[in-house]
């Protein structure tokens, strides 16, 4: 922690059957012993809440309340209140993101605009691992099984923070942090069923070898029925998904920490109109070390591999090797400056297998990533202003050296009130997709990958200010613009023959627009918070351009999003929990504006169990978040009983 924070301290299946499981999974239970686990957050005053610490603002600890830049904290007790199952479902309590449900299993999430299937402005991280396809620079979120009860915190930044995270952290920064070992000790048993989410069942266990080593060990399972097609019929796309690992958390010494973790997955994908399913694998382990040097220095090494298969029938097969290595080192020089500075590298060895319907050539490929940082908070005036400039330093095989540099002021005139600005610059670096895809598979094409691609570029100027004006009351406001170039786009090889088309740089883009959240616990048993962001984004060609698109394959985005929630603790251990939504129109799409409500009522007749009924997209039998019409699926109803035990 800084100098500047320290003192500022000192002064967040068949439906019959469906239907009858959810009944009696709802009334299913046990006595169990009375010392039990607990979930932290749900004794926590707003206070606590803005005391939060988050560090994916600045790679170090500091208080929610004081971090310049537009960050949102969902908790463990959030995740579990909104009745999600699913690491994207749990994304939807963040109001500075947009997430839209594509099908059964597909999602496009996105942060200040560019959302689609692929994504590619976003960077996510697990726990530290990066959970990147090289193959179009965004996330397989069907592949991401977050254990959802052992997720301490996700914190999402909308808008840059390529200065630490390096390329594609463009538009905005997923980091999930999970709980230590030593905080998930004893057995925890889960299992729910309903007319969508037809099958969960997990467990896990936590425990000790001595005073210095805690560990835990789980396995999940989790079955969805399929989306439906416009008319009501079903499109076929049920899936099911398993997944185990485990972890430990060592302290050998009170100032050495060694976190050892990891995790495999499998699951099937039905298609419609095949017997074949989609299917999909992997694994990975990682391990970190971190030595405190002193309350403002510390060392940090981490290594991880992650393996992931991807395997759809009649289009191509996906074997992704990830081995990364990351140092970094934080310490002070004086009293008015917190140096923290480190080092990367990254091998990815993908090998795809090709199809007559598309291509990636070469098809085996080995790209290195090699990356260094620095960023220095300057205390300007001790307690008051602080500014804070760095910049990343990346060098990749398409591109060679790019530069990521940011500068952040931010003004704290009282402990309760941070306003902050930021200028940064960052890139969205090619992918396999922008410069070695070919559709069809074999010549004549008719989209090539361009072997010119460059870096897409972001400058964003964002001003921000977060306040906590009452104890029971916190308010965040953030307004930014956005100037991007060299974005990706359909060029004609031979104009005016319509094909084939390269992939080239021909658009330029602006967006501009507004974030507010509130958060208001009044009284002890009652939470509300909400949220609206206002998007605007235009494109236009650059010069010497013949883009075929105005860039809505790039972006299909709403102009508004409208989030509001609330948390109600009853009489006789219940809680009352409803989440609704406000979608504007997606122009690019045709997808109608919408409103949807997902409830949850809980009920704990013992500490050690928590019995729950969720109901998700209440207002409509069906509806549509995301597609071109054509193609559409839509969302259903879904509700579902669930239980879960610890003993």
């Amino acid at each position: 922690m800084s100098p500047t924070r320290r003192l500022i301290r000192a002064s967040v299946a068949p439906r019959s059957v469906r239907w009858r499981s959810a009944i009696l999974l709802a009334i299913a239970g046990a006595v169990a012993a009375e010392d039990t686990e607990g979930i932290v957050y749900k004794r926590l005053t707003l206070q606590d809440l803005m005391d939060i610490e988050v560090m994916s603002v600045s790679r170090e600890e500091e208080p929610l309340l004081q971090a310049a830049s537009s960050i949102q904290v969902v908790t463990g007790e959030d995740i579990e209140r909104s009745g999600a199952t699913t690491l994207a479902q749990a994304l939807r309590q963040a109001p500075n993101l947009q997430v839209a449900q594509i099908d059964s299993r597909a999602w496009a999430v996105s942060a200040r605009g560019f959302n689609s299937s692929t994504s590619n402005k976003l960077l996510v991280m697990v726990d530290g691992r990066t959970i990147y396809t090289p193959l179009f620079a965004g996330v397989f979120w069907d592949q991401q099984g977050v254990f959802l009860p052992d997720v301490d915190r996700i914190e999402v930044i909308s808008g840059p923070g390529a200065t630490l995270w390096g390329a594609n952290a463009v538009n905005g920064v997923i980091n999930v942090i999970s709980k230590d070992a030593a905080d998930t000790q004893g057995l925890l048993v889960e299992g729910a069923a309903g007319n969508e989410l037809e099958a969960l069942g997990g467990a896990r266990y936590g425990g000790k070898i001595g005073e210095d080593v805690a560990y835990r060990v789980y396995g999940r399972y989790r079955q969805f029925d399929d989306s439906v097609l416009p008319d009501g019929s079903g499109a076929d796309d049920d899936w099911r998904f398993g997944q185990g690992g485990t972890r430990i958390d060592w302290r050998p010494a009170p100032a050495t920490d060694l976190t050892l973790q990891g995790d495999a997955y499998g699951g099937d994908i039905e298609q419609r109109d095949t017997n074949d399913d989609v299917t999909i694998a992997g694994g990975d382990a990682l391990a970190r070390w971190t030595q405190r040097l002193a309350d403002d220095s510390d060392l940090q090494l981490q290594a991880y591999y992650d393996r992931t298969h991807r395997r759809i029938p009649n289009l191509f097969v996906q074997d992704l090797d990830t081995y990364d290595l990351d140092f970094q080192h934080r310490f002070p020089i004086g009293d008015r400056n917190a140096v923290i500075w480190g080092l990367g590298y990254r091998l990815m060895d993908d090998n795809i297998g090709n199809s007559a319907a598309l291509a990636f050539v070469p098809a085996n490929t080995q790209r290195d990533l090699i990356s260094a940082f620095a960023q220095d908070e300057i205390a300007v005036v001790p307690e008051l202003v602080d500014l804070t400039i760095g910049s990343k330093f990346e060098r990749n095989d398409y591109t060679g050296w790019e530069v990521q540099p940011s500068v952040r002021l931010a003004w704290r005139p009282h402990d309760e009130h941070t306003v902050w600005g930021g200028v940064s610059r960052a890139v969205r670096t090619p992918s396999r997709i922008d410069t070695e895809f070919y559709l069809p598979g074999a010549a004549p094409f008719v989209i090539a990958g361009g072997p010119d691609f460059e870096s897409e570029v972001l400058w964003a100027y964002e001003v921000g200010y977060r306040l906590q004006p009452m104890e029971w009351l916190s308010l965040s406001l953030t307004v930014f613009y956005h100037d991007y170039d060299d974005i990706r786009s359909l060029e004609p090889a031979a104009p005016p023959a319509a094909t084939p088309q390269i992939i080239g740089n021909g658009l330029t883009a602006r967006s501009y627009g507004a974030e507010l959240s509130a958060d208001c616990r009044a009284t002890e048993w009652l939470r509300l918070r909400g949220g609206y962001t206002e998007l605007r984004l235009d494109f236009d060609r650059q010069a010497g351009s013949a883009a075929t698109g105005d860039g809505t394959s790039e972006a299909r985005d709403s102009e508004h999003l409208l989030t509001a929630g609330t948390q109600v603790d009853l009489a006789a251990r219940w809680q009352f929990d409803v989440w609704y939504r406000y979608i504007g129109r997606i122009e690019s799409q045709e997808v109608p504006e919408y409103h949807e409500a997902n409830a949850r009522i809980g009920w704990l007749p013992w500490p050690e169990l928590e019995l729950s009924l969720v109901g998700q997209n209440l207002l409509h039998d069906q509806h549509a978040e995301f597609g071109a019409p054509a193609t559409r699926r839509e969302i259903e109803r879904s509700v579902y009983g669930k239980f879960q035990w610890r003993f």
